[in-house]
């Protein structure tokens, strides 16, 4: 086989493996509770605020392992094959563990696992990738997410129907096999710095410490943390509330999967979009469109209803931390870490936030509404703040 045969079959294998990783990690590890919910809620085991709680610990996990990265000096292939398994025990743990304290656990631990994972294979699979000559399959590995998801809405409902023990024991052991298939992929022993997490595009900082510089970072973080709380919302209780819009329907149980599903088309374009395309224009649209996707599942509470907003909602969901990864790499070059680390954590906040807010007031009301109209108003306000933030910079005497 030739040598550019060889960097095409390596580039590929690489982004399938990580393409599975992201699935196990994002998709089971972290998002498996949203499926899982109704079936919980079902079963008596859980009220929806403390549903809630469940879901912010998860993200606060999630949070902490963002932030703790930058410490981490274990290689990139360890970091990503103990988060891997780690995360499958945690699944199992779900169902084998019965106490609301024990699941608080499992549910922080696994946010920090998918974390720690996301960023370590993200970087050793953009590096593999820069390595092969392949960048344009890092569109390949994000749609990893969208996979997972879809996977969890499947078959999370199809095993939870033997109970939700069941449930999260299947996804355990269905991680478990993943893992096995891919495990040997990440054989590389090299270590990756956190900061490969970003997407590996071409940049050119501004002069460091310019008045626009500060300015554009300080929006970024800002802004970037009203799509953490925009989303998190619809994504942590879409089977929840559709459910309560169509009593007896089969449907609201796909529509979940169905957001996976558009995670990947978008996942694909996204990593496409030219380097050259401003950064926050790019987000503006993507913000605008989770916006309506939000304000469908409200406005048009139906399967037509329900199905769009699926669709709107996930297709930006990766191609928006795609776009400020690039964002913050414009700003800062190589020396974009911090700045990522910041936006992260902003996003994780919001993350947090959401569940703590809504689902106490949709308890005490019965409905999603009020939430979810909060979440669409902060995506809205995003997306008009990144229009704005980029209208100025095209300003002749703008900074």
């Amino acid at each position: 086989m030739s040598e550019i045969g060889r960097d095409r079959r390596g580039a590929w294998r690489a982004a399938l493996a990580c393409m599975v990783t992201l699935s196990v990690a994002m998709g089971l590890g972290r998002f498996a509770f949203t499926p899982m919910l109704p079936i919980m809620l079902h079963e008596g085991k859980l009220e929806l605020a403390a549903g809630g709680v469940l879901a912010s610990l998860n993200y606060l996990g999630y949070f902490l392992g963002a932030v703790s990265c930058a410490a981490i000096g274990f290689k990139a292939s360890s970091m990503v094959r103990g988060g891997l398994l780690a995360t499958a025990a945690l699944l199992v743990g779900m169902g084998v563990l019965h106490s609301f304290a024990s699941w608080g656990v499992l549910r922080t631990a696994a946010g920090v696992m998918s974390a720690w994972v996301f960023v370590f294979a993200s970087g050793w699979g953009l590096r593999r990738l820069a390595e092969t000559n392949a960048p344009t399959l890092a569109g390949v590995i994000y749609t990893g997410p969208g996979i997972g998801i879809a996977m969890t809405g499947l078959l999370g409902g199809a095993l939870g129907r033997w109970g939700s023990e069941a449930g999260w024991i299947g996804l355990g052991i269905l991680a478990l096999v993943l893992i096995a298939v891919i495990w040997h992929v990440f054989d590389d022993g090299e270590r990756v710095p956190p900061s490969g997490g970003a997407p590996a595009t071409p940049a050119v900082a501004r002069p460091a410490g310019s008045a626009a510089d500060r300015s554009d970072a300080m929006w970024l973080v800002a802004l970037y943390g009203l799509a953490g709380f925009g989303y998190i919302i619809t994504a942590t209780f879409l089977p929840v509330i559709a459910r309560q819009a169509l009593p007896g329907s089969s449907w609201p149980d796909l529509f979940w999967p169905l957001f996976g599903l558009a995670i990947i088309p978008g996942a694909l374009i996204g990593a496409r979009a030219p380097t050259h395309w401003d950064n926050r224009l790019l987000l503006a649209v993507a913000y605008g469109l989770q916006a309506l996707g939000v304000v469908f599942s409200v406005a048009w509470p139906t399967i037509g209803g329900f199905a769009l907003g699926s669709l709107l909602l996930g297709m930006p969901f990766t191609a928006i931390t795609l776009f400020a990864m690039r964002d913050a790499r414009r700003l800062r070059g190589n020396a974009a870490a911090g700045l990522i680390g910041y936006a992260t954590a902003s996003y994780g906040v919001g993350q947090i936030i959401g569940p703590l807010f809504a689902a106490p007031l949709a308890q005490r009301t019965g409905s999603f509404q009020v939430p979810l109209l909060v979440a669409a108003a902060a995506l809205a306000l995003g997306a008009v703040l990144f229009a704005w933030v980029w209208s100025k910079s095209r300003r002749p005497n703008a900074i």
